[in-house]
C-alpha cells in the first residue's frame, strides 16, 4: 500500500470511519496549505532548502564573541597570504585615508559673535599649531608615526581584526609643548577578566551601565599571542574627569546591543579562501605544464634495481632533460609524454565571478578591486561612483569616531595650556563645539576626463549648486584657502620680476593660442 505525503489528525480519523474519501480530502487540502504557507517561505522548515538551515536567534554578542578571534585570525592570514583580500583591504585604505586625513578649521563665527577676518586669522593659527604636534612622531605613545600615518594604521586594523582601541596617555616630549598622545591597540586586547564567561553586565572585555553604554574596558596588556606568560589586565574608564575621553573604540555597528566589530572579511572568508587554493593549483599546473613532462616506458613493464644488458645488471641510467638536451635510452624504453592541459581556459571566466560576488559583499566594484577600467568611459565612471559612495562613509565613520575625537582632545589641551586663545571654551558646550569645528580632507575619486569634469565645477559653481572650497577638496583634495594665497603669492612674484610689457604679450598669447 502506498505511503501518503500527509499524516491524518484525530478529527480526521473520527470521519475516516464514516467518510474515508472526506477525510482524505481534509488531510490533502491542510497539507497543500501547509506548503503554500501563510506567511514567508523564506521561514518554512518543510521546503528542501531550509531543512539543514540551523541558524541562530540569539543577540548580538551571543552570535559574534565566540566566532570573533577565529574570524580575525583567519582575516589576517587572509591580509598576508590572498593577494585579492590584501588588494582590497588595501584599496579601501588607500582611498579612504591615504597619506592621511588633513585637518582643515572651520568654526562657527555667528555662534562665536566674531568678525569673519578674525575666524579666518584664527583658524590660520589653529592649523599650523595642529600640525606642530599632528606631523610629529612625539604625537604616537610608541613615538613611531605621526597623526596621519597613525590614521592609516587604525583603519585598516579595523578593516583586517574588526575593530581597534586608541588610549591617550599624557608623555611630555621634549621641545614639544603637547603631552597629549595616541595609543593604538589591536581588538585582541580587549577581553573579559581572567577570561571570564561573557555575562549581560560585562561582554567582550566591555563592561556597561544600566543603560547599556560602555563605562570600563578591561583591557589586557600584553598581546594574548605574544611570549608573556603572565596575564595582567588594566581597567580604562570611557570618561575621565570633566568628561574627557579616556578610550576609542572604533568598529563597524551593525546591530543593537554589539559591542565588538566584525572583521570586513567575515561574510566572504571561505569564498576567499577557496579562491585562493584554486588559484594556487591552477599556477602549479600551468608551471609543471611548462615542463617537457614525460614517462619512461620499458618492454618488461619493469624498473627492477637496474638495466639488464647481455644477461648483466647495469648501473642505473640517469634522465636529465634540459634546453636543447639529447637523451639516451636504454634497450627496450620509448617515451611517452603528457599534456595536463594548461593554462585552463575556463580559469578566468570563473575567477572573474567570484571577484564580482567578492566585489558586491565589500561594496567595491570588480574594476576598483582589480583595477581594470578597460570598458567605456561612462561605465569606468559608474564604477568608480559606487566605489566612492562606499569610501565616502568609511571615511565619515573614521572622521567622527577617530579625528574628530582626538582634534578635540588636541585642543583642549592647546587652550588650556595657552597655546590657543578661545574665549568661553570650557564655560559652554555650545561654544567649545563652535570653536572645534573642523573639516578633514584626504583622497579623492579622480578625474576620467579633466577638462569636461572641470568645467562642469565651474557650471556648479556658476549657477550655485557648490562652491570653490567643496570643489577644490572634490577635485584634488586641496584647502581653497591655500589654494587662494599661493596664487595671489605667484601673481604678485610675477608682477614683480617679470617687465609689464613681456606680462601684457604672455597674456595675448595666451588668448591667441
Amino acid at each position: 500500500m502506498p505511503k501518503i505525503p500527509f499524516k491524518l489528525n484525530t478529527l480526521d480519523k473520527a470521519i475516516s470511519v464514516f467518510a474515508p474519501q472526506k477525510a482524505l480530502k481534509r488531510a490533502y487540502a491542510r497539507h497543500t496549505m501547509s506548503l503554500l504557507g501563510g506567511g514567508y517561505n523564506g521561514a518554512s522548515k518543510k521546503r528542501t532548502f531550509g531543512k539543514g538551515w540551523n541558524s541562530t536567534d540569539g543577540d548580538a554578542d551571543t552570535t559574534d564573541l565566540k566566532d570573533l578571534p577565529t574570524l580575525r585570525n583567519r582575516s589576517r592570514d587572509l591580509y598576508r597570504n590572498a593577494p585579492i583580500a590584501h588588494g582590497v583591504l588595501d584599496t579601501s585604505a588607500t582611498n579612504v585615508v591615504g597619506a592621511g586625513l588633513m585637518q582643515s578649521c572651520d568654526i562657527d563665527e555667528d555662534a562665536l559673535g566674531i568678525s569673519e577676518k578674525e575666524a579666518e586669522t584664527w583658524e590660520t593659527n589653529t592649523q599650523r599649531e595642529f600640525k606642530l604636534w599632528a606631523e610629529s612622531h612625539d604625537c604616537d605613545a610608541s613615538r613611531t608615526s605621526n597623526f596621519y600615518e597613525l590614521q592609516y594604521i587604525a583603519y585598516l586594523t579595523m578593516l583586517v581584526g574588526g575593530d581597534i582601541l586608541a588610549l591617550f596617555p599624557y608623555i611630555k616630549r621634549d621641545d614639544n609643548p603637547y603631552g597629549l598622545t595616541v595609543k593604538l591597540l589591536e581588538g585582541d586586547h580587549l577581553c573579559n577578566p581572567k577570561d571570564a564567561k561573557d555575562t549581560t553586565h560585562i561582554a567582550g572585555g566591555i563592561q556597561v551601565d544600566k543603560h547599556g553604554a560602555p563605562h570600563i574596558y578591561h583591557i589586557l596588556k600584553s598581546h594574548p599571542g605574544s611570549a608573556a606568560k603572565k596575564k595582567e589586565w588594566i581597567k580604562v574608564r570611557a570618561y575621565g574627569i570633566h568628561g574627557r575621553r579616556n578610550i576609542i573604540h572604533m568598529y563597524k555597528k551593525t546591530r543593537p546591543g554589539q559591542k565588538r566589530g566584525i572583521p570586513e572579511l567575515a561574510p566572504i572568508v571561505e569564498s576567499l579562501k577557496q579562491l585562493t587554493n584554486y588559484t594556487e593549483a591552477e599556477l602549479t599546473a600551468a608551471v609543471v605544464s611548462g615542463m617537457f613532462t614525460v614517462f619512461i616506458k620499458q618492454e618488461n613493464g619493469d624498473m627492477g634495481d637496474g638495466i639488464v644488458e647481455n644477461g648483466e645488471v647495469q648501473e642505473d641510467y640517469e634522465y636529465a632533460l634540459g634546453n636543447g638536451a639529447i637523451v639516451g635510452l636504454a634497450p627496450g624504453e620509448s617515451i611517452d609524454s603528457v599534456n595536463p592541459g594548461r593554462p585552463n581556459a575556463n580559469f578566468a571566466p570563473f575567477e572573474e565571478a567570484i571577484i564580482r560576488h567578492i566585489g558586491a559583499s565589500l561594496q567595491i566594484p570588480y574594476e576598483m578591486i582589480l583595477k581594470h577600467f578597460t570598458s567605456s568611459y561612462s561605465a569606468s565612471r559608474a564604477a568608480m561612483n559606487e566605489a566612492w559612495k562606499y569610501f565616502k562613509v568609511k571615511r565619515a565613520s573614521m572622521v567622527d569616531n577617530f579625528c574628530d575625537p582626538i582634534y578635540a582632545l588636541w585642543l583642549d589641551e592647546a587652550v588650556s595650556i595657552g597655546r590657543i586663545d578661545a574665549a568661553g571654551y570650557f564655560d559652554n558646550p555650545l561654544v567649545r563645539k563652535a570653536w572645534r569645528g573642523s573639516v578633514w580632507n584626504g583622497p579623492v575619486p579622480g578625474q576620467l576626463n579633466e577638462v569636461q569634469e572641470t568645467k562642469a565645477a565651474e557650471k556648479r559653481i556658476e549657477l550655485n549648486l557648490s562652491n570653490t572650497e567643496r570643489e577644490a577638496r572634490q577635485i584634488n583634495g586641496t584647502d581653497h584657502r591655500t589654494n587662494i594665497k599661493k596664487n595671489s603669492r605667484t601673481k604678485k612674484m610675477v608682477e614683480k620680476y617679470l617687465p609689464e610689457d613681456d606680462i601684457e604679450n604672455k597674456n595675448k598669447g595666451n588668448k591667441n593660442a
